[in-house]
């Protein structure tokens, strides 16, 4: 069920409670509040900005993404791991990253050399 915002009708106007915005959750249907559930006085129902994230993918990091799929599922490791590698440096993501160096381990890269690498944060060393 949505969420719907409510304020005091006017300024210097009731309580605590609606005074300030307050939320309440409701159907679409149902009718709006007139009054306050505090202290009885008016309310007006607000315009609410929406908060949501979207997240969307660029064609590009998709198919970067099938790209190394298809290296995974051939076996190609290392192909993986390093189209994953300087992707992640791209667009700088922490998953693709790791992701990157469990495919050099895959492909029997040195644990010490990963594990340096893997401290690193977008090529600033710690």
């Amino acid at each position: 069920m949505p969420i719907y915002e409510y304020q005091a009708s006017g300024p210097d106007k009731g309580c605590g409670k609606c005074g300030d915005r307050f939320e309440v959750i409701q159907r679409p249907s149902d009718k709006p509040l007139d009054h306050c559930p505090a202290c009885g006085g008016r309310v007006t129902k607000l315009i609410s900005w929406c908060r949501a994230a979207v997240a969307e993918c660029s064609g590009v990091h998709g198919a970067v993404e099938r790209r190394i799929q298809a290296y995974e599922k051939e076996g190609m490791w290392s192909h993986a791991a390093e189209l994953a590698d300087k992707h992640s440096e791209k667009v700088r993501d922490t998953d693709l990253k790791m992701r990157a160096i469990d495919d050099y381990a895959k492909a029997g890269y040195d644990a010490k050399t990963l594990d340096k690498h893997a401290k690193s944060n977008f090529g600033d060393n710690d």
